[in-house]
C-alpha cells in the first residue's frame, strides 16, 4: 500500500510515477506512435510483380521515413544548388509530396520523404529533371538527365564492387608470391 503523500512534497520521481500511470491507461492512437513503435503496414502480395523488385520495395517502405541522395550536375557552388534543390522541392510539394530537403554538399542534397511508397515516383521525376547528374535511392545509384554519357551507360555501385573485388583477389595472389618468409620456410 501506498503512503498517501501530499502533493507539494513530490520529487521528480514521484511526478514521473505518477505520469507513467497516467499514460499506462491513456490509448493512444497508431498514427500519434513514433514510427518505431508502430506496427508495420501488411504487404498485399496480390499487387507484387515478379519481374520488378521495385514492386516490393515500394509495399515494404510504405509509410516510413526514407531518404534518397541527389547530385546536382555541372560544378555548382552550394547557393546554386540550394537554388535547383528548391524548385524541385516546390514542385514535388505542389504535385502533394511531402518532401524534406537538405544541402549535404556543393553538388549533394538529401530528399527526405515520409511516405517512402512515393520514394520511386520522386526519384523518375527527378532522373527526369535537367541538371540531376544522379538519385541514390535504397543503394541503387540512377542517372539523370544531366549525366555524363559514360555514367548513363552503367550503375556506379555494382561494377565497381566487382572490378575491387578482381583486384584484391589479384593483389592477393601477387602478395603470396613476394613472401620472403615463405620462400625461406620452404628452403629449409
Amino acid at each position: 500500500p501506498a503512503k498517501k503523500k501530499d502533493i507539494r512534497d513530490y520529487n521528480d520521481a514521484d511526478m514521473a510515477r505518477l505520469l507513467e500511470q497516467w499514460e499506462k491507461d491513456d490509448d493512444i492512437e497508431e498514427g500519434d506512435l513514433p514510427e518505431h513503435k508502430r506496427p508495420p503496414a501488411p504487404i498485399d502480395f496480390s499487387k507484387i510483380d515478379p519481374g520488378k523488385p521495385e514492386s516490393i520495395l515500394k509495399l515494404t517502405k510504405k509509410g516510413k521515413t526514407l531518404m534518397m541522395f541527389v547530385t546536382v550536375s555541372g560544378n555548382p557552388t552550394e547557393k546554386e544548388t540550394e537554388e535547383i534543390t528548391s524548385l524541385w522541392q516546390g514542385s514535388l510539394f505542389n504535385a502533394n509530396y511531402d518532401v524534406q530537403r537538405f544541402i549535404v554538399g556543393s553538388n549533394r542534397a538529401i530528399f527526405m520523404l515520409r511516405d517512402g511508397g512515393y520514394a520511386w515516383e520522386i526519384k523518375d521525376f527527378l532522373i527526369n529533371q535537367e541538371r540531376c547528374a544522379d538519385v541514390t535511392l535504397e543503394g541503387q545509384v540512377y542517372p539523370g538527365k544531366g549525366a555524363e554519357e559514360s555514367e548513363k551507360v552503367k550503375n556506379k555501385t555494382k561494377p565497381e564492387k566487382a572490378k575491387k573485388k578482381k583486384d584484391a583477389d589479384k593483389k592477393s595472389d601477387s602478395i603470396k608470391e613476394d613472401n620472403r618468409a615463405t620462400k625461406q620456410r620452404e628452403d629449409l
